[in-house]
């Protein structure tokens, strides 16, 4: 079995909380990523170059690790959803999501440091606004604050209240870190999580 030390490269308490769910040791490091889109970059391609840079930028401080990046955007027709940060830009985000269909592309990166191995995939999850009124997203942002989750919403929280649907092949990858996908390439690198 692969004895090298795990590292989530994230800050996040979400990506943290689901990772814990594996009951396998780690660590947690900032990457200190520019999170920017390039120009004419899809949402897919902006995900998969950031979960890797992440990866790739913690591997200085980690030489001997396997380490762990992600990256979600989120995309309503043409135009990619980032991290509100503010409730004016939650509510924006919300009032052009409702009634509407917001693909989330999920890239997941395991990097080994030591062996210069890296394996990088993206889940895809398409997830159905129900018609919200100006009152109901108000009232939602006000309760839970949502304003460092791409497309303003915690679909593992109350956000799951302005969901009418959702499609795809892992629920984790909506909250941040696509888990079916970690303990494929985790086995893949010597580590088995049962």
């Amino acid at each position: 079995m692969n004895s090298q030390p795990l590292v989530l490269a994230s800050t996040s308490i979400y990506r943290s909380e689901l990772l814990a769910r594996l009951r396998i040791p780690f660590q947690t490091t900032a990457p200190e990523v520019d999170e920017t889109p390039l120009p004419d970059e899809s949402a897919k391609q902006t995900s998969w170059r950031l979960s890797r840079a992440k990866a790739q930028a913690v591997a200085a401080r980690h030489p001997d690790a396997l380490i762990i990046g992600s990256d979600q955007v989120a995309l309503l027709g043409n135009q990619q959803l980032g991290k509100p940060l503010t409730h004016d830009n939650a509510a924006r985000q919300l009032r052009a999501m409702r009634g509407q269909t917001v693909t989330f592309y999920t890239a997941l990166t395991l990097f080994n440091a030591r062996s210069g191995d890296i394996q990088t995939e993206v889940a895809i999850n398409r997830v159905h606004y129900r018609e919200l009124t100006d009152t109901q997203i108000e009232s939602y942002l006000h309760k839970e604050q949502p304003y460092h989750c791409a497309g303003s919403v915690k679909s593992e929280g109350l956000g799951i209240a302005l969901v009418s649907s959702m499609e795809g092949d892992d629920p984790n990858a909506l909250v941040g870190l696509p888990l079916i996908l970690l303990i494929n390439m985790l086995f893949r690198q010597g580590i088995a999580i049962l």
